[in-house]
């Protein structure tokens, strides 16, 4: 037993010595990490330095026997402290890069880091509740025989860390040959490829928006309805295209990513030109769509092949569009690292939340104001009922133009339809003439508009039954109708 506490101190030694040398070889990494975990960026540098500094005491402590019982609460204490950032991250709905042991071995937030750290508290607690005094022997004491023993444990620890190592590595070099291949054949036309119309992922529908209704068929000529692709589970939609050579290349990675979501995540092809065309670059997928024109591509906004699209069970986008097969890539790894339960939306890599944007799952804040009827409204009463917060303007004439089919949409939603809370600016009577049945709040300051999240009018923005954002923030009336899923033209 006394050889079996050594092995655990040893076992916290090499865990948190790597996890603090990898940070300190990716500095800037560990800096970004942390701001991803909600600390301000002006304390990043603190907050980074500090957490290898915490890490490397642990090690200190745990290398000797009168010191690792604190060294033992220590390595607790930071797991601790781990895992409850990572829950608290999935229960917000974000995955960012954990980067816990740097460039070694980083991966998004998910169920899966959370068991790691779980993993290594065990020891740690073994060795708390051996008490101070029984923490097995020093290392200047052992034997040779017990010498032997750690080195066997160590080169089996060092031999599985090295696999996983170079398994890894392959992973990238294939990904590099893919890349290299799809540089051949972009090399291979016989004119420049521009991309200039692949636009911003925030030009498409936001994150929480309903997928837009098309119809579209599979390859036996049958009739479906674009919604009916999620009915039963997520799905990522991949848009591709007979002509498209990237599209081939790619199509052996979304393959594999199929047969890792299978079960849990739907993958399906939408692609446009002919039957015949599509069967010959294709085969026969189980899951192909024609949208021959593209009408559904372009409505949410794939503009070009490839792209991927991740699209929650409930109907709603979950990521905006990844366009090209890095970010497709990144995306479907994002997904795989979910694991089971409900997704999460995906923000890629190389997206950044604009300063007045509010995350998909965060709490709403509090507020308490009175509507223009004089009614109390605040966050416990949207409790218990989906609410579609409109941020109104009364000079803006792009409002005044939605003031019709706001009007005809509130009178004829269902009762599945969110609730609708204005924010409004102007007077009184102005505000009146709006004819809406729905509560108005005056609030010319935009004071607690701005903490909801608004940014210029019209825009809006849902908020679910639990009193969390449960969408982006929608700018402009195409985006707002797109939430609850309205064509006011049809």
């Amino acid at each position: 037993m006394e050889l079996a506490l050594l092995i655990l101190r040893l076992f916290l030694v090499a865990i948190f010595g790597i996890a603090a040398g990898a940070k300190l070889a990716d500095f800037s990494g560990a800096k970004k990490a942390v701001v991803d975990f909600g600390v301000p960026s002006s304390l990043s540098m603190v907050a980074a330095t500090l957490l290898v500094a915490a890490e490397l005491v642990v090690v200190a402590l745990l290398l000797f026997k009168s010191t690792s019982w604190y060294g033992a609460i220590g390595a607790a204490v930071l797991l601790g402290i781990f895992v409850a950032g990572m829950l608290y991250q999935i229960a917000q709905g974000r995955s960012p890069d954990c980067h816990c042991f740097g460039q070694i071995s980083s991966e998004p937030v998910g169920v899966s880091s959370v068991v790691r750290n779980l993993v290594f508290l065990v020891p740690a607690t073994i060795l708390i509740y051996r008490g101070q005094f029984d923490q097995g022997p020093e290392l200047a004491t052992l034997d040779r025989a017990s010498v032997q023993t750690i080195l066997l444990i160590a080169s089996i620890f060092i031999g599985t860390a090295a696999i996983d190592y170079l398994r890894r590595i392959a992973k990238k070099q294939d990904e590099i040959v893919r890349r290299i291949d799809l540089l051949d054949m972009v090399a291979a036309e016989s004119t420049a490829v521009n991309r200039d119309d692949a636009g911003s992922p925030h030009d498409g529908l936001p994150i929480g928006a309903i997928l837009p209704d098309f119809e579209l068929n599979d390859l036996e000529d049958r009739h479906l309805q674009s919604l009916d692709l999620v009915k039963e589970r997520p799905a990522i939609l991949f848009f591709v295209s007979p002509t498209c050579e990237p599209c081939a290349a790619l199509t052996p990675g979304i393959v594999t990513w199929a047969n890792d979501l299978a079960g849990r995540v739907d993958v399906v092809f939408i692609t446009s030109g002919e039957k015949v065309a599509n069967e010959k670059k294709f085969g026969a997928a189980e899951h192909l769509y024609l949208d021959e024109y593209r009408r559904f591509a372009k409505a949410v906004s794939a503009r070009w092949t490839p792209s991927a699209l991740l699209v929650g069970a409930d109907g709603r986008i979950a990521s905006h569009v990844a366009a090209g097969d890095v970010a497709i890539t990144e995306l479907a790894e994002k997904v795989i690292a979910q694991g089971d339960g409900d997704f999460a939306p995906v923000l890629l890599s190389t997206e950044r939340p604009v300063q007045h944007s509010v995350q998909v799952g965060e709490r709403v804040p509090q507020f308490s104001l009175r509507a223009m009827t004089g009614d109390s409204v605040s966050t416990e009463e949207l409790l218990g009922r989906q609410t579609m917060v409109v941020f109104w303007g009364t000079t803006c004439p792009h409002c005044v133009a939605m003031v019709p089919d706001l009007r005809a949409w509130e009178s004829n939603k269902n009762g599945d339809s969110p609730d609708l809370l204005v924010f409004s600016d102007g007077d009184l009577e102005t505000n009146r003439a709006l004819g809406l049945n729905s509560p108005i709040i005056i609030e010319p300051t935009r004071d607690v508009a701005a903490d909801l999240g608004m940014f210029g009018t019209p825009s809006a923005i849902l908020i679910n039954e639990n009193g969390r954002f449960a969408s982006e923030l929608a700018i402009g009336a195409p985006q707002i109708w797109a939430l609850v899923g309205h064509n006011p033209n049809k």
